[in-house]
């Protein structure tokens, strides 16, 4: 999805003609399926010049890159063309040894897809490669890139059906304990995310090894990286297999601050955003004090009903704070302030009334856009760091909330229109972060 194919044309892996006429994609939503369809096509052709013209310095580098990313790349690859042979079904619906992962059967697998194995090892070396080059792009312009690291990974996904020792899963490979996250601010059943649990004491007798990598991976991405749902590091929510709701789960015990030492052990000091949201309790808040990891404010959530609400109003923040407007499960700033009862949220009418009242009390609200308001009351904050969703910088209204929580389709394909980022925009924004000294030197 991200890579560019202008830039494969410029290196001669396409041709002009090939783009020369190209799909007339809505400009304010993601086409997903479209854009997948248009662009492998586009990509296996990339692959066939590939391998037949490339010089051989680039396929030195090709062979480097493959050889770098040992740990994670044959097995990806793998179970990406098998995704592809079995029609897209997730993987404990392949053939049983296959699923399983009898060794005869995926050494035949592997060499019976040896061409399509290696394409999907292609695809990743120039997305590495093109986001390496767009990273050092940043860091000229003083621009940091920060990541995001999920708690869990999916489970019709490379990482489980690689490491199946490491989840919660039945003999067919179905899982047996699934995340989610009780009653809260989206959902009165909770949220049933059904990713499948880790099996942490395994974990921890390998000394966190796929942690580690999958850290290092991350940050060799990133210049820093926001950690997902950290309070369930200490603690987590946990839903036994096939509930419709995550109503009837209960607390589990994590890894806590052992698996955090193990990393930084690795990898040094960690350039960690705790996403320290939801029930946080002292345990919780203990670790990420002991690392040093910022926490996270969410001005939005500074006027309503949850519980951390005095600690989301910036006259109390400590500077090591991470402090956004709102976030990508949240609703647009414009958004959430004209909403109604029932969108996107459990907030009834009541609640709404108090909340705006008491918004417009603490921000001295009058006729002012509601987005610029929040921008100018967290630019002057002690917080280290303040972020901006772009659809607040632009006063966008909830056509362009990025997602909801608990649901799985229709998020994540909200577009900008270039020209939505005029000077105007620019040069408020860059005055406001001259006069609160957030211009970096």
């Amino acid at each position: 999805m991200l890579i560019s194919l202008a830039r494969l044309r410029d290196e001669g892996l396409l041709s002009p003609q090939e783009l020369e006429t190209l799909p007339q994609f809505s400009p304010d939503q993601v086409e997903y399926e479209r854009v997948n369809q248009f662009k492998q096509a586009k990509l296996a052709e990339a692959f066939l010049e590939f391998q037949r013209s490339t010089p051989e310095p680039i396929r030195r580098e090709f062979e480097a890159f493959k050889e770098s990313e040992r740990s994670w790349l044959p097995e990806y690859a793998l179970f990406r063309a098998l995704k592809d042979r079995f029609g897209g079904i997730a993987w404990p619906k392949w053939d049983r040894p296959l699923a399983s992962r009898e060794p005869s059967a995926l050494q035949r697998a592997r060499e019976e897809l040896a061409q399509q194995i290696a394409e999907q090892e292609f695809l990743q070396f120039v997305f590495f490669k093109q986001w390496e080059e767009l990273k050092n792009y940043c860091h000229e312009k003083k621009i940091r890139i920060m990541g995001d690291l999920p708690i869990y990974v999916a489970h019709d996904s490379a990482d489980v059906w690689a490491h199946p020792e490491y989840f919660y899963l039945d003999e067919h490979g179905n899982a047996t304990r699934v995340a989610g996250v009780p009653p809260d601010y989206f959902s009165a059943t909770g949220q049933l995310w059904g990713n499948p649990i880790y099996r942490w004491e395994r974990m921890a007798a390998d000394g966190y090894a796929w942690w580690i990598e999958r850290f290092r991976a991350a940050f060799r991405m990133f210049d820093m990286l926001r950690v997902d749902h950290f309070r369930g590091f200490q603690a987590y929510w946990e839903v036994p297999g096939g509930e419709k709701t995550a109503q009837n789960g209960k607390w589990q015990k994590g890894p806590g601050a052992a698996l955090f030492g193990a990393v930084e052990t690795a990898l040094g000091p960690l350039p960690i955003v705790a996403e320290n949201l939801g029930v946080i309790t002292p345990e919780v808040e203990a670790i990420r004090e002991r690392f040093g990891f910022p926490g996270m404010a969410i001005l939005q959530f500074a006027f309503g009903n949850d519980p951390q609400g005095p600690g989301f109003r910036p006259h109390n923040y400590p500077r090591n704070l991470v402090a956004y407007s709102g976030t990508h499960d949240n609703d647009t700033v414009v958004g959430w302030w004209t909403s109604r009862p029932g969108e996107g949220s459990i907030r009834s009418e009541e609640d709404i009334r108090k909340e705006r009242e008491f918004a417009r009390a603490y921000l001295n609200l009058n006729h002012e856009e509601i987005h610029w308001v929040f921008i100018r009351t967290l630019m002057p904050s002690v917080a280290d760091t303040v972020v901006f969703p772009l659809q607040d910088v632009l006063g966008a209204g909830s056509e362009a909330r990025m997602n909801i929580p608990g649901t799985a389709t229709g998020n994540w394909r909200w577009r900008f229109r270039e020209e939505g980022l005029n000077e105007e925009i620019a040069r408020r924004l860059k005055k406001m972060a001259e006069v609160y000294d957030r211009v970096l030197p």
